[in-house]
């Protein structure tokens, strides 16, 4: 497997842009669940909605208000900011 560059920007808790993104495995108003190099990235909060995703690209975005963002690694998740 390729590892591709990935970059996580959020605007002010409400807007969340990310890269590198291979596939948008679940989504709710709470989380939405992506798949990043391999790895599992978890995004929580409300209201949540899918704006944007592009399979091709890997380019995706999504609003509402953004609690949390967490990593799978190996024995779990990492969280980002709370």
């Amino acid at each position: 497997m390729e590892i591709k560059q990935s970059t996580l920007t959020i605007e002010q808790q409400k807007k969340l842009t990310m890269t590198g993104v291979s596939s948008v495995d679940a989504f709710s108003e709470t989380a939405i669940t992506l798949t990043v190099n391999g790895m599992r990235v978890q995004i929580y909060g409300n209201r949540l909605k899918v704006l944007a995703f592009s399979e091709g690209s890997g380019n995706f975005a999504a609003s509402g208000e953004i609690s949390s963002v967490r990593y799978g690694a190996k024995g779990g998740f990492k969280k980002l900011f709370k």
